[in-house]
């Protein structure tokens, strides 16, 4: 073999080798395997933003703490960011937020850069992605009233497994709850916050979490709260008498606003307001449609006529099309149809995204328009911030959702965890806060759970309502993003009991 043709020879090993290495999974994870998380570090850095006028100095604190297995030894470590306020010494009446995602496998980076924290993504006004990427001041943030808190569970964002842990000790719903539990409690004794009055915040898969959380903190560590927020709730392993929460059914006053968003319902609906026409939905689906689809089979053919007319109406579809479900048409198929004929499909999380599908036909889309589009915008923040802004220096990828399959939901009692929580708590209230075009966790949904939540209604005044003309994450709307925050300013006065107030009934 001549010289030129063995250098080619060799470059050709190369790049096969090279194609290979890439394409191997094993190789990859081999790869990341390699770089490691440390424990426990902190870096610290100091800031300021103007809230409603107001200059508030913070500090932030990045890192990571661990989670302690039996022998003593760190089993995970979890990344964390905590913001707070440096002119505030009375520490015993500020608030303190622990802020979860969900998922499960979700990253703190969407309420992280998209919520209550001093930071945002750059993003339009409706929530879209703009470029170039990076992250603004947030002037609505809550940190002018508490410090917060957003917290990485096992393997998202940079959080990791360590030593000899295992996933089977964190990935699942009561899992979860332990080892999160005593991070917590030791992350408040850490930063010398027992005093203070402490909330929990979560989002989708994170509402679980915190209603699960209100209960272990209180029976296991006797840490008892003033606030939780359900933020885009889930159906909290709840069983009431009636359907299952997040039903295809509940999902009727969803269709409506998702359909009157997109001009798509009959003019005489199409021309009211949203919030005045959203409660008659409400009360056609609770006192009519249920009723009647409870009858299966078997109800009279005109009353079946008639509920065919009417949720065809409410959802923005043709009889046919609802007559051909049975009059209960899945959420999926309502994503595909709604918009079929103009060429698009809509959003599951926030149906005011649109997608396009390879074809018209079917009824399912071909992805998540608005999960696309949110990864889009903050993927590229998270990872500015956290490696350019805090100087967080690693080599792991930020997994804004990351592998935590298979996970264990056996015996999820998180809705009947907070409902105890409560009971014996006097002082815990809970706010729900939900997106009108929230077509996963959709809005009335949201309401039927906290309905169910506590069936005696003995505890109803201390539950809060709050819906937005957004989705899932209805933050990223501008003006959703002020009054959700001005909602939680609000929560948190109501929450704090006055000054030698006894905690009794």
């Amino acid at each position: 073999m001549d010289s030129v043709n063995k250098t080619n020879y060799i470059r050709l090993l190369f790049i096969l080798f090279c194609g290979l290495y890439l394409s191997n999974p094993l190789l990859i994870q081999a790869q990341e395997l390699n770089r490691e998380l440390p424990a426990d570090t902190v870096l610290v850095s100091t800031d300021e933003v103007t809230i409603k006028g107001e200059n508030i100095p913070y500090q932030v604190m990045t890192g990571t703490q661990p989670v302690y297995g039996e022998d003593g030894e760190p089993d995970a470590a979890l990344y964390f960011t905590y913001y707070e306020r440096t002119d505030v010494d009375d520490k015993a009446n500020r608030p303190i937020f622990i802020s979860f995602n969900g998922g499960p496998g979700a990253g703190s980076l969407w309420m992280h850069l998209g919520y209550t924290s001093p930071k945002r993504l750059k993003i339009s006004d409706e929530g879209y992605p703009v470029q170039p990427y990076g992250i603004e001041d947030n002037p609505h943030s809550i940190l002018d009233v508490a410090d917060i808190v957003y917290v990485n569970p096992v393997n998202t964002g940079f959080s990791r497994i360590l030593n000899d842990g295992e996933g089977e000790q964190f990935f699942g719903v009561n899992e979860d709850l332990t080892y999160l539990a005593d991070w917590i409690d030791n992350f408040i004794s850490r930063r010398g916050r027992w005093e203070s009055p402490k909330y929990l915040i979560g989002e989708s898969y994170g509402t679980p979490r915190v209603s699960g959380l209100s209960g272990m903190l209180q029976s296991r560590h006797w840490m008892f709260l003033n606030g939780v927020i359900l933020v885009s709730p889930t159906g909290l392993g709840l069983e009431p008498a009636g359907p299952a929460p997040r039903s295809s059914v509940l999902k009727l006053p969803y269709y409506t606003a998702a359909a009157w968003y997109h001009n798509q319902l009959p003019s005489e609906l199409q021309s009211r307001d949203l919030t005045d026409l959203l409660p008659e939905v409400e009360d056609f689906t609770i006192d009519e449609y249920l009723p009647a689809v409870s009858r299966g089979g078997f109800i009279d053919d005109a009353k079946k006529q008639e509920i065919t007319g009417k949720v065809a109406q409410y959802a923005g579809l043709s009889e046919e099309f609802v007559s051909n479900y049975n009059n209960v048409v899945p959420e999926s198929a309502f994503w595909k149809e709604l918009l079929r004929d103009e060429g698009f499909t809509i959003g599951r999380l926030d149906s005011r995204y649109k997608g396009i599908d390879k074809a018209a036909g079917g009824d399912r889309y071909d992805y998540p328009a608005e999960y696309s589009s949110w990864k889009h915008s903050f993927t590229p923040a998270i990872n500015h911030y956290l490696r350019d802004v805090l100087g967080f220096e690693t080599d792991l990828q930020y997994y804004v959702s990351g592998p935590v399959r298979p996970w264990n939901r056996d015996g999820n009692e998180t809705g009947e965890m907070l409902r105890q929580a409560m009971a014996e708590n006097p002082n815990l209230k809970v706010m729900v806060q939900s997106g009108y075009y929230d077509g996963a966790t959709d809005y009335f949904s949201a309401k039927y759970v906290m309905w169910n939540l506590d069936p005696s209604g003995k505890m109803k005044d201390r539950f809060r309502f709050e819906g937005y003309r957004s989705g899932h994450m209805m933050y990223l709307r501008t003006e959703d993003l002020e009054s959700s925050n001005e909602h939680i300013r609000e929560f948190i006065m109501d929450s704090l009991p006055e000054e030698g107030a006894p905690a009794q009934y």
